[in-house]
């Protein structure tokens, strides 16, 4: 039977990374195995159910590049479906209409908490023949074993057994009609072929509860893999302010897909001591069951690193219309490449490599005070007269020609580089720190350089 694998998310909320890393698993592993990535959409809570949020989860799955079989599968269209399963366990005998009061469970929990036992149901209705009570729309409970063990194979936490008696009659059904998650999972897991179940650990109570349903319907039970959680550095729940945010949210503040997927897959999962994945190479290497047993880190300074190697490794083409989306077109810049070069240097974020750029090619509305003060006199005027003048006349184009016309000047005049680039610093790009001064007029072309420079000495005079 080929691969099945999927990703359920609920959207009642953004799509964090703990779940895109869970798609990612289930990805990765469907597709080394030539198999089915599916989407199932678990929107059966129909009051809490966001427009938005299910535009953000699609919008990540297509930024991420993980690409799903066949059409996304939404649980709110299957809900007759779900009854006619339902009406089979009724009329099998394998469920059953639950008619207990709220004032009955309530009462039955005070007791069970008196004598210090776990709270669940007694199974007082089970086998109810009796007349229903007046104005109780009743559950539908499914029967779960009275006896023996549920046991199953777990990819990453080994053989798990769990006693029958631990998983009680639970509630498939509301008195609404509404059915309840694990019933609903365990059905369309079934129908939908899935062969592997790869999920977060916060999942793994709800596994003996499916394999009840799976076992009632006489449905295949898949392989199960239960994903540790990632926590952040201090090792505790991780929260938005840790990294837990909107995936969609990584794209704004400047990162490239490739480097959070790679970042992703990083925790809980490696091959060796190698750091940087291609997908070819994911898909080569990855297996879910050399996922660690423990909690994973977030480290945000190991996807900075990540998202540098990966910008540095961006072709210019792709980087220009990449940096589009940040409010920086370089389309009829001269000089892209060294541009796009010298821009990437120190840029941790897309957003660091579109404002370095612009740094550059933006003409500057304001010059620092502090360096006008100290570097602008009529001495570095006059040195910075003959340069342009000089630069004006040989019309340099690469970062060579201008140090080549550059040294003989500054021997000259006895010079030493700061006397010169500092205060050309300041009258080209309003600071006196930036790139290498070769790099930045060879960027700026000696036409802009003439520009920027009579436009700098009417604000100096």
């Amino acid at each position: 039977m080929a691969t099945t694998t999927r990703f359920a998310p609920s959207p009642t909320g953004y799509l964090h990374i703990g779940g895109l890393r869970t798609a990612l698993f289930s990805y990765l592993w469907a597709r080394k195995n030539s198999g089915k990535f599916l989407l199932r959409i678990e929107d059966t809570d129909l009051s809490r159910n966001s427009d938005n949020a299910m535009k953000a989860i699609l919008e990540a799955f297509d930024w991420t590049g993980l690409d799903y079989d066949g059409e996304a599968i939404y649980q709110s269209q299957r809900f007759d479906l779900y009854k006619k399963y339902i009406d089979k366990l009724l009329k099998e005998g394998k469920a059953y209409k639950c008619y207990m009061s709220k004032e009955e469970l309530d009462s039955l929990r005070k007791e069970q908490e008196a004598k210090k036992e776990r709270p669940r149901y007694d199974g007082r209705y089970r086998d109810f023949t009796g007349t229903p009570p007046q104005g109780i729309e009743p559950v539908i409970r499914i029967k779960a074993p009275l006896d023996g063990r549920i046991k199953f194979v777990d990819g990453i936490k080994g053989d798990m057994d769990i006693s029958a008696n631990e998983v009680d009659d639970f509630i498939i059904a509301r008195s609404s009609g509404v059915p309840t998650y694990n019933f609903v999972v365990a059905i369309d897991d079934a129908l939908m072929g899935l062969t592997e179940v790869i999920r977060g650990d916060d999942h793994l109570s709800n596994t003996p509860k499916q394999i009840v349903v799976y076992n009632a319907l006489s449905f295949d039970i898949p392989k199960f893999y239960h994903i540790p959680l990632i926590n952040n550095p201090q090792g505790k729940k991780l929260s938005k302010r840790d990294g837990a945010m909107d995936v969609m949210e990584y794209k704004k503040e400047g990162y490239l897909p490739e480097a959070l997927i790679n970042f992703l897959v990083r925790l809980g999962w490696s091959h060796g001591d190698k750091e940087i994945f291609s997908m070819d190479e994911l898909l080569e290497y990855f297996n879910p069951n050399n996922i660690n047993k423990s909690a994973s880190a977030y480290n945000p300074q190991k996807l900075d690193w990540l998202n540098i190697e990966y910008i540095k490794a961006t072709s210019d083409d792709k980087m220009q219309e990449l940096l589009k989306e940040f409010d920086c077109d370089i389309s009829e810049q001269i000089n892209k490449s060294l541009l796009l070069t010298v821009s990437k240097e120190k840029a941790k974020t897309l957003i660091d490599v579109a404002s370095n750029i612009n740094s550059l090619i933006i003409r500057p509305k304001e010059y620092n005070q502090k360096d006008m003060k100290k570097l602008i006199n009529n001495e570095s005027i006059s040195i910075l007269d003959e340069y342009i003048e000089l630069i004006i006349n040989k019309q340099p184009s690469t970062p060579d020609n201008y140090e080549s016309i550059t040294k003989p000047f500054l021997e000259s005049k006895e010079l030493k580089m700061p006397h010169l680039f500092k205060p050309l610093r300041v009258a080209l790009l309003g600071v006196s720190q930036s790139p290498s001064v070769y790099d930045v007029m060879t960027i700026l072309g000696t036409k802009e350089i003439d520009s920027r420079y009579k436009i700098f000495k009417k604000r100096a005079n």
